[in-house]
């Protein structure tokens, strides 16, 4: 078979769901459990409804199967057609099993895939909070989760730093209907990821369309920071949102990216990577800054008394930024000739120190530093 025969072929072999419910009365004996049918209602009953589905046999529909949102048992009239799915073709007595609600969901989900599809808004409600962002309902049946990096970035930041209290903002808008998009859905595993950051920024899809088409690698563009997290900052440039990664940002050591940025800052970015049709985009702010590490190094040598400021102190040691793109460990171990237990009762935040540099690490882009030897300048290394 051709190529071209053999793509037509699998074309062929999609199912919709307008194809589902067109299923010919003949071929019942051939149905199967999760089947769409169509069927006429022949009886109304408390609890129960039977269904003429042209066949041998009626089917029927009860208990909980019949629960759908917005209709009521009470209004189903004989004769009314209902598009129903299989639950059992046949069980012990003999019976076809149907459901109404789960035709409902499926209904849902292929309006899901639909808004998913085409890049719609959808309206949902949320009703419950963790620590990664809100659970959300769907049409009053199906769950949804928005992440905290895609919520409107004015619920958990405040003068452009991030929320100390997320829960209770978060805890804040049960109940709250937001306006979202689907950026990611799997059926199999009932997950529905949705972006309320997307929606809002719906004026810039034709933006971003437009970047998507005319941006490659290595460009540079101007954008603006939307987000701050513990491992980089987001970047929405030209209507296309990216990550900087905390490696990214600067040539000088990151550790927290609030120190370097906050939510509204202009930035310009270098796109360095782009999958999925633009759904995942890295952006880098560092590759268009000057790298002085191979200049500024030039300037130290091991055994050399250098100055450095104390930047941050951790249980094995101190950072210390020497310049500009120049930083520095002081490893607990050279402090000070005696054993240290509290580093802070011997150097604060912000000291100015003298240290000997022990090391220099291209590598890790830092300075083998001591305090101790600094203090003994007849020390040899």
């Amino acid at each position: 078979m051709k190529a071209t025969e053999q793509k037509q072929t699998k074309l062929k072999t999609k199912t919709t769901f307008s194809d589902l419910i067109k299923v010919n009365p003949i071929s019942l004996k051939f149905i199967k459990r999760g089947d769409i049918i169509e069927g006429s209602i022949v009886k109304v009953m408390s609890g129960l409804v039977l269904v003429d589905l042209g066949y041998k046999s009626e089917g029927f529909i009860s208990g909980s199967e019949l629960r759908s949102p917005g209709l009521s048992v009470k209004s189903l009239k004989v004769g009314e057609k209902l598009t129903l799915f299989v639950l059992n073709p046949e069980n012990d007595k003999g019976q076809l099993e149907l459901s109404l609600r789960r035709t409902e969901d499926i209904r849902k989900w292929n309006k899901l895939e639909q808004a998913w599809e085409n890049n719609e808004i959808i309206e949902v409600v949320v009703v419950d909070y963790n620590t990664g962002g809100v659970l959300v309902d769907i049409e009053s049946s199906l769950s949804g989760f928005v992440p905290i990096s895609q919520l409107d970035f004015s619920r958990i930041y405040k003068d452009g730093s991030i929320d100390n209290n997320i829960a209770e903002s978060l805890n804040a808008i049960i109940g709250e209907k937001l306006l979202v998009k689907v950026i990611e859905l799997d059926k199999t595993k009932d997950r529905i990821i949705l972006s309320e950051k997307l929606a809002l920024s719906n004026e810039n899809i034709q933006l971003r369309t437009e970047t998507l088409k005319n941006i490659k690698v290595n460009d540079v563009i101007e954008g603006v920071v939307t987000s701050v997290t513990p491992y980089g900052i987001f970047v929405t440039a030209q209507g296309l949102e990216g990550l900087v990664h905390l490696s990214e940002i600067s040539w000088d050591k990151v550790s927290d990216p609030n120190d370097f940025y906050k939510v509204g800052d202009e930035v310009k970015v270098q796109l360095i990577s782009m999958r999925d049709d633009g759904k995942r985009v890295a952006y880098s702010i560092k590759r268009l800054q000057q790298d002085t590490w191979d200049s500024v190094i030039s300037n130290y040598k091991v055994g050399q008394i250098v100055k450095g400021t104390v930047q941050k102190i951790v249980d094995y040691g101190v950072f210390v930024r020497i310049a500009d793109g120049v930083n520095g460990l002081i490893h607990i171990s050279e402090l000070s000739d005696k054993p240290v237990e509290d580093i802070s009762k011997v150097v604060s935040l912000d000291d100015e120190l003298e240290l000997k540099v022990l090391s220099i690490s291209p590598i890790e882009r830092h300075l083998g530093l001591s305090l101790k030897k600094a203090k003994d300048k007849d020390n040899k290394k």
